[in-house]
């Protein structure tokens, strides 16, 4: 209305119609209803994301080197001499398995033949001595076995840690099944200086030390 009739209507006592409360602002972020509006919420791949941890991007592989002909030529060499090396450990243990088998083997065969074989006296009372494994050894004979020993007609055969008192013939046979065992075998014809022990009249104490 116009302000000539404002004033006529506030003269005979009317009031003004009140102003209407200014609405408050909404939070841009929350729309009515309380819900929690999505604003601008990133398009992911589909993989869940672990909150708190930044994304890993994807790097780049390094850049390679390319070996050299000399290098490649060096790197086939190395290849060769450490797979021969491995060989060579193989067969080694082979080798020493089956020598180990062979050395068993020949032992049992051994012993099952010098069974009854042993010519050992209860009652030698001469000691002969000889050197076996790099050590000197002592075996008990009579005085007949003694010259028979320093003859060649007996000899002595390791076996279980004994030494065994055999003839000529059964130290043959024992040596051709386990060489390693023939702990004496005399050749009458070699110098007396070969085996200082094969004089009958060396004799050696029993309680010597050796």
């Amino acid at each position: 209305m116009s302000n000539s009739l404002r004033d006529q209507l506030l003269g005979l006592g009317f009031k003004d119609a009140p102003k209407p409360a200014p609405r408050p602002q909404q939070d841009a972020r929350k729309p009515q209803g309380g819900k929690p509006a999505h604003v601008g919420k990133p398009a992911h791949s589909g993989r869940p994301v672990q909150p708190g941890r930044p994304q890993s991007r994807p790097q780049n592989p390094p850049h390679q080197k390319k070996m050299s002909r000399e290098d490649i030529d060096l790197a086939k060499a190395y290849a060769i001499r450490a797979q021969k090396e491995k060989d060579e450990r193989i067969e080694a243990e082979r080798l020493k398995q089956e020598e180990a088998r062979q050395r068993r083997e020949a032992k049992a065969k051994l012993e099952v033949f010098l069974k009854d074989k042993a010519l050992n006296a209860a009652d030698a009372d001469h000691v002969r001595h000889f050197e076996y494994g790099g050590k000197i050894k002592r075996v008990h004979v009579t005085a007949e076995q003694l010259k028979a020993l320093n003859a060649g007609a007996l000899g002595v055969v390791q076996m279980n840690g004994r030494y065994l008192l055999v003839d000529a013939a059964t130290l043959a046979e024992a040596e051709a099944i386990f060489a390693q065992a023939v702990a004496l075998k005399v050749d009458p014809n070699a110098p007396a200086e070969d085996d200082p022990y094969s004089d009958p009249l060396y004799q050696v104490p029993d309680d010597l030390v050796w």
